[in-house]
């Protein structure tokens, strides 16, 4: 069995996230003021982040934002964080419960801070049809892919076995919880048509395209986890809300409600004021080049989603960026 709570990365990433800031090693800007270079700190191929970091970069590219910007194939959220803190990445997409891990809401000199939120995520826990699993009290004992371990899905799938193996009646589960397997979107898919995991969570937009693909040949099914939430917010905090995955969000798929967790684009404290702002006025007014055409319909762009930002402060700039544009 994995570690079940994971305190010990947890707590090195948050006290490595508050430490004194580093000295900042942000592209040069060019002769304009804008930077030469911008990176958007992603996600795995076949996901929403990636999706998402994409077509953001080259919309800061197009716009002249920057000279020249580009996304980041990583493992998820957590390597988000650390390439942020690096200044390794100008901008970073990361699930709101890892960003407050790394910087709680409290911590006002944290090196980090929100940009805007920038889509729902929603937390797939997938498994074949053909498999009668239709419960997450069916998966005690069984093997589980919880997520690369660089990514946000590894914290909030975590985060629900634990909440689950904790509720009254569920001493089976808690005696025999699954073997939980560190496998990403595209790795943890693999092993579930290949049959050497039962079940695989995922953190990511509807319909993420690796998922939808799998399900046309293999036939897949979503287990309903919403009667967690509450237990969540008590353990956890705020971050988690009740969302609905569609009905034929992947083909022939019935209707499912999940567990919900704000995405966040992040930048540094320290990037500068002109960068932020010409950022969030490409979120406002490009918001329908940002979407992938995959979940238009379901992800949506606009200012009053944009400043929900779980908690997380935002970049001052962004802030007045907003309040210039909206009041």
């Amino acid at each position: 069995m994995a570690e079940p709570v994971d305190m010990s990365r947890r707590a090195v990433l948050r006290n490595a996230l508050q430490a004194a800031l580093i000295a900042p090693v942000l592209a040069a800007c060019t002769p304009g003021g804008r930077p030469q270079t911008i990176t958007v700190a992603g996600g795995e191929s076949g996901g929403f982040y990636l999706e998402f970091a994409t077509l953001l970069a080259a919309a800061l590219e197009r716009e002249g934002v920057a000279g020249k910007a580009e996304p980041l194939t990583t493992g998820g959220s957590l390597e988000n964080l650390e390439l942020l803190r690096a200044g390794k990445a100008t901008f970073a997409i990361a699930l709101a419960d890892a960003a407050s891990e790394a910087a709680p809401a409290s911590a006002t000199s944290a090196p980090m801070a929100a940009v805007g939120k920038v889509y729902e995520n929603y937390v797939h826990c997938i498994v074949r049809k053909d498999s009668g699993i239709r419960s997450l009290g069916e998966l005690a004992g069984r093997t589980v892919g919880t997520g690369e371990s660089r990514s946000g899905t590894s914290l909030t799938a975590r985060r629900i076995l634990e909440t689950f193996g904790a509720g009254a009646g569920r001493e089976v589960f808690a005696k025999h919880p699954p073997k939980e397997s560190s496998l990403g979107l595209n790795t943890g898919l693999a092993a579930l048509r290949a049959g050497t995991v039962d079940a695989l969570f995922w953190s990511g937009g509807v319909p993420t395209s690796a998922i939808a693909a799998l399900n046309k040949v293999l036939g897949l099914a979503f287990l309903d986890l919403s009667a967690l939430i509450r237990p969540m917010r008590v353990r956890f905090g705020p971050f988690y809300d009740r969302v609905l995955i569609p009905q034929d969000s992947y083909d022939g798929t019935p209707a499912v409600w999940t567990v919900g967790v704000a995405n966040l684009l992040l930048c540094r404290r320290d990037l500068d004021d002109g960068t932020v702002r010409r950022t969030v006025e490409l979120l406002v007014t490009h918001a329908g080049d940002l979407v992938p055409q995959t979940s238009a319909g379901v992800q949506f762009l606009s200012p009053d989603t944009l400043i929900n930002t779980a908690g997380l402060p935002l970049h001052p700039a962004a802030e007045r960026a907003y309040r210039a544009l909206h009041g």
